[in-house]
């Protein structure tokens, strides 16, 4: 199952912020999608996931942002 976290129009560091607070209902194991406008957001989110010890299972460019996909680490 994929949880789905709408960050779109928020600067840094609110989606990393949101995205931790959202990780919480989060099952182990589980992936979270994080919807996102800000440029910084694909490598804040990789650099979170290093810091963390989630997944960061990657970033694809959409037409208003980017899909970033992070796992929860279990």
């Amino acid at each position: 199952m994929t949880n789905t976290l709408d960050a779109r129009g928020l600067k840094c560091p609110l989606p990393v912020l949101r995205a931790r607070k959202a990780l919480r209902d989060v099952a182990a194991g589980e992936a979270l999608e994080v919807l996102a406008t800000d440029p910084a957001a694909p490598k804040d989110f990789r650099l979170f996931c290093e810091q963390t010890g989630h997944g960061f299972e990657g970033s694809a460019e959409s037409g208003d942002g980017y899909a970033i996909t992070i796992r929860k680490k279990a």
